[in-house]
């Protein structure tokens, strides 16, 4: 992220950037009365939610208010300052672009806005580790805490370690963005600055519930959409004060991205709102749901205000009428300031379920131990990921839409890579969000049943899919910097990709991993956390596609080794795959012992059975997908040999001639 060498691209793009640039619009005056806005409708949250401050009988702690009031309004100011940063970051990055040699000095002045903002947010998460500290000591932050106790909070507690992580990270964008002139520097700050306010729904509500994970998830997604919805509206507001030229294209960028983040701000809201609430009479009988129904009420406007934009701004801002931007933009800016505010009450006011007392199995597992194993239970006991189901979501819409943007113009694609895709998506989200994904943290059988299918199956189905040649077909190449598809031919010609995808670099990992994480303490690791445990089910997908990519691939790729030796290596790959078995049937001892002895299962078999059963899944799955990709391999050797021949046919006769 250091600043390159060369210089800042001052062309003819730049000249769009500030010819005719109208000033004054979202004048500091009205910034200031957004503002205050947010705070209004944060006082008026935690008033009628129950979060406001309260008189502490005497003898009691108390932090005073000071305390009370001054941590709802840090935290307002951390995710305002958050969202402006995300705001000035998403302007370099996607709403205005640049070119390929470097950014447009007002695109600098993006980047400017956003490392202040993130400075302020880096300042507003210190000061909210010391009244969170005053909070749970219930000493008033008028009395200094020493710097022991103030390290023991960051460090020993989970509120005290994501604001340290949050200030941290935006300290790290504030620094960093002066540095950076490159549009990938200002999507790494991009990621930073998102992270950064994302980190704090690690704790809080959705942290004590009964089925916390999936709390978390449905919040964590939540919070990123807002950020960008609200921040890309944010950056339409610098590029107003830029240029008056580049504003359609904005508008119309803002407009697909907004589409996307309010569908998502509703599904992830409304599974997050029923967690907390518990059921659907406490959204009209409790205080919290009441400020439920204002939140909706607001996100319901605010899908009024993206579908005007849609219809009529657009077109008015082609037609060079900017006032219809701008009388459209002041009310949506109103209004995401207040939903901003009334969310930070939201989070400070006591839900209507109380936090669920959890047993060892449920804060390891994220979710109550289930009831013994039965068919029924197996597929039909879902428990939704958020951090599976939303990635999984978003590449079936991503090549639908690519699909149909092929077939729009009239070019053709197979139908056959299409469901091959679709298949992979839906089986990932059948072994992960079924029953199956519960019992796979409670038993190694069900555990290599999902394994076999993230790591032999789903993978071969999404590589048979095409993705990368969709996309390299379905992407516009209009872009003066090149665009995704230049970016995505870029990645599939770096030096890593390279390496990662030869053939026997690539077997490598498929094997070898499968021996490292078993046979070692990674797989306890992995199993005793959630993230470890999502980072593994990503591996095993990412390593299966990788394989099958350099075998059988249909996108294109670095290495392609003839048809016998691609049929030698997956052979091997999967012998040794069935030595990993028997060694496991084999074994007397109990892999990753302590994390299964830790969940107190209270029904099913031993350990060791348990795990020697999951060895002879391992070993009669593995069948499967040899059989496939063999007959694949022998499927494309054979159309090789006849576009072969037919080029010889086609070459003799022009000789001949």
């Amino acid at each position: 992220m250091t600043r390159s060498r060369q210089p800042v691209d001052q062309g003819a793009t730049d000249v769009l950037y500030t010819q005719s640039a109208p000033r004054g619009w979202l004048p500091w005056s009205y910034a200031a009365a957004v503002c205050v806005l947010a705070a209004g409708s944060l006082v008026v949250a935690l008033h009628v939610g129950g979060g406001a401050p309260k008189p502490v009988p005497v003898g009691l702690p108390d932090a005073g208010p000071i305390t009370g009031w001054g941590l709802p309004l840090a935290r307002l100011t951390a995710d305002l300052a958050g969202m402006i940063a995300i705001g000035g970051l998403l302007t370099v990055t996607w709403l205005l672009g640049g070119s390929a040699g470097g950014l447009t000095r007002s695109s600098l002045g993006s980047l400017k806005t956003a490392g202040a903002a993130a400075l302020i947010a880096a300042l507003a998460a210190a000061l909210e580790i010391q009244l969170t500290l005053s909070d749970f000591l219930g000493v008033p932050p008028e009395q200094w805490f020493g710097l022991t106790q103030t390290r023991s909070f960051m460090s020993q507690t989970p509120q005290g370690r994501t604001l340290l992580v949050q200030a941290v990270l935006s300290l790290v964008v504030a620094a960093s963005a002066r540095l950076v002139s490159t549009r990938g520097g200002a999507a790494l700050l991009l990621l930073l600055a998102t992270a950064a306010l994302a980190v704090p729904a690690l704790t809080g509500h959705s942290a004590t519930g009964s089925d916390h994970m999936t709390g978390v998830s449905s919040l964590l997604i939540h919070i990123v959409a807002v950020a960008w919805w609200v921040g890309g509206l944010i950056g339409l507001g610098l590029v107003v004060r830029t240029s008056r030229i580049l504003l359609p294209n904005a508008v119309s960028r803002f407009s697909s991205l907004a589409a996307g983040c309010y569908i998502t701000v509703l599904v992830s809201g409304v599974v997050n709102g029923w967690l907390r609430l518990g059921s659907f009479q406490e959204l009209f009988d409790s205080s919290y749901g009441h400020l439920v129904l204002g939140k909706a009420t607001a996100l319901v406007l605010l899908g009024g205000f993206g579908w005007q934009h849609r219809r009529r701004t657009i077109p008015a801002l082609r037609a060079g009428e900017r006032r219809a931007f701008l009388r459209l933009a002041v009310g949506e800016v109103a209004v995401m300031a207040a939903t901003v505010g009334l969310a930070v009450g939201l989070a400070r006011s006591p839900t209507p379920t109380a936090p669920v007392g959890q047993t060892r199995a449920s804060q390891i597992l994220g979710f109550p131990m289930p009831d013994p194993p039965t068919l029924t239970r197996m597929l039909f006991d879902i428990r939704l990921d958020g951090f599976i189901l939303f990635p999984v979501v978003l590449a079936g819409i991503f090549y639908l839409r690519g699909v149909h943007t092929l077939r729009r113009r009239g070019d053709r694609w197979p139908p056959g890579r299409t469901v091959a895709w679709l298949s992979g998506l839906a089986l990932i989200v059948a072994v992960t969000c079924s029953g199956l994904g519960r019992y796979a943290s409670v038993m190694f059988s069900a555990h290599m049943v999902q394994h076999m299918t993230l790591n032999m199956v789903a993978p071969l189905l999404l590589v048979l899919g095409g993705p990368v040649t969709l996309a390299l077909r379905a992407l516009p190449t209009g872009s003066p910097d090149g665009g995704l598809r230049a970016g995505l031919l870029r990645l599939l010609h770096s030096l890593p990709v390279r390496v990662l995808s030869h053939p026997l670099v690539a077997s490598a990992l498929f094997v070898g991993s499968v021996y490292g994480l078993y046979f070692s303490s990674l797989f306890e690791t992995a199993m005793s956390n959630h993230w470890g445990h999502l980072a593994m089910q990503l591996h095993f997908i990412l390593v299966g596609s990788l394989f099958y990519w350099s075998l059988v691939g249909v996108d294109p790729g670095p290495h392609r080794p003839p048809y016998p030796l691609r049929l030698l290596l997956m052979l091997m790959a999967t012998g040794l795959h069935a030595l990993f078995a028997v060694a496991l049937l084999s074994s007397n001892t109990v892999i990753a012992a302590g994390y299964y002895h830790s969940l107190q299962r209270p029904w099913g078999g031993s350990l060791l059975d348990d795990q020697h059963l999951g060895a002879g899944i391992g070993w009669a799955f593995g069948e499967v997908p040899i059989l496939a990709v063999c007959a694949i391999l022998f499927v494309q050797w054979w159309r090789q040999d006849q576009r072969e021949a037919a080029a010889m046919d086609r070459e003799l006769d022009r000789t001949s001639s």
